[in-house]
This record gives structure tokens, C-alpha cells and sequence, in this order.
């Protein structure tokens, strides 16, 4: 009777021996398998990463704010950039063009004041060409005789004074103007009185009272004239 309850008490030592050996080798790959992998980390801490910038981009109302990187921050520089750009060469075009106009109009300036500077001389000169024809007028051409040479050299001088001054006034631009038999023309005539002729076709010049003149194409002073009209 004491052997046989010795050997179950022998048996279940063993089985316990047995069961203490195996755990020790099964808790090791237990361990294992339990430990987290590198790639289970990483999707992880992303995933936590993510969830906190969610977070950090939603703002008190519940908006999702984005913040200001750099890329946007040099954009918005170019945009200003480009429209300084454009207003300064608008300017510099305006100013350019408003040069360039005052310069023309000095041009011209400086031209007329070449051109018609000598304007007022030569309105006090006309004085003189005017007394010189009727200086040669007034001469009786029956009293130019070799018997009386004061007289005819007289006339001949004046006549040289006036075909020179006549030169003189073509050389700078002024033109002597005799309309008769002309059409009258406002801007180069001014009517003292209209009086019907025969043989004298109506709106034409039939007497000159004063011949006028012209200083390079402007009129300097009008002739005087009668214009014929209907009878």
C-alpha cells in the first residue's frame, strides 16, 4: 500500500518538472510575438502626428486655419513687385510722353520766333516802302528829261531805293501783295467799299488803295481794296 501511493506522488513530480519546462520555452515566443513592429511604431506616431496638426489647423470656431508658409509669403511680394513695376512704367510713359510734347512745342516756338521774331520791324518798314511808291507816284513822267537831269536822277534813285528794298524784303521772307483784279479774299483783303464796275465780274478787287504783305505765308497787313459788286 505505501509503494503505491509513492508512485503517483513520483509521477505527478514529474509531470510538474515537465510543465515548469515548458512554459520557460513558451513564455520567450509569447513575448515575441506580442512585441509591437517597427512598421505598427511609425503608422502610429503618423497617425498621432496627423491627429494633433488636425487639431493645431482647426481654430476656435471650428475653422481650419492655414498658416502662412513661405511660399505664399514670396507670391504675395511678387504680386506687389509687379504692380509697383507697372505703375512706375506708367509714369515713366506719361512723363516720357509729356517731354516730348514740350519738347515739339519749344521746337515750334523757337521756329515761329525765328520766322516771324523780325514782325514788328518789318511792319514799321512798310511805313517806308509805302512813302517811297508814293514818292515815285507823285513824280510827273512827262518832267523826266534829259534837260532836267536833278529831277530824272531823283526818280532813278528813288526807283533803285524801292526795287531794293523789295529784294530786301523777299530775302527775308516778306512778299508784296497787289490783288488787283483778284478774288476778293478776307484773309489777305480788307474791303473799304464795294461799288458796281462794268466789264468787272462781282466779288472781285477792282481798285487797291494800299497794297498789303505777307511775312513767310502769314499776313502781315491786308491790302486795301475796293470789291466790285452787282449792279
Amino acid at each position: 500500500m505505501p509503494s503505491e501511493r509513492a508512485v503517483p506522488a513520483a509521477a505527478v513530480a514529474v509531470m510538474a518538472v515537465r510543465c515548469v519546462r515548458l512554459a520557460r520555452c513558451s513564455i520567450p515566443a509569447l513575448a515575441l510575438s506580442l512585441r509591437p513592429s517597427p512598421r505598427l511604431l511609425c503608422t502610429a506616431t503618423k497617425q498621432k502626428n496627423s491627429g494633433q496638426n488636425l487639431e493645431e489647423d482647426v481654430g476656435p470656431n471650428g475653422q481650419k486655419t492655414d498658416p502662412p508658409s513661405a511660399e505664399k509669403t514670396l507670391i504675395e511680394e511678387k504680386v506687389k513687385l509687379e504692380e509697383q513695376l507697372k505703375e512706375t512704367m506708367e509714369k515713366y510713359k506719361r512723363a516720357l510722353a509729356d517731354t516730348e510734347n514740350l519738347r515739339q512745342r519749344s521746337q515750334k516756338l523757337v521756329e515761329e520766333a525765328k520766322l516771324y521774331g523780325i514782325q514788328g520791324f518789318c511792319k514799321d518798314l512798310l511805313e517806308v516802302a509805302d512813302i517811297l511808291e508814293k514818292a515815285t507816284e507823285s513824280v510827273p513822267k512827262e518832267e523826266i528829261r534829259d534837260d532836267n537831269p536833278h529831277l530824272k536822277h531823283l526818280y532813278e534813285g528813288l526807283l533803285m531805293t524801292e526795287v531794293q528794298i523789295q529784294k530786301v524784303f523777299s530775302k527775308h521772307g516778306l512778299l508784296r501783295l497787289n490783288p488787283l483784279g483778284a478774288r476778293f479774299d478776307p484773309y489777305e483783303h480788307e474791303a473799304l467799299f464795294h461799288t458796281p464796275v462794268e466789264g468787272k465780274e462781282p466779288g472781285t478787287v477792282a481798285l487797291v488803295s494800299k497794297v498789303g504783305y505777307k511775312l513767310h505765308g502769314r499776313t502781315l497787313r491786308p491790302a486795301l481794296v475796293g470789291v466790285v459788286k452787282e449792279a
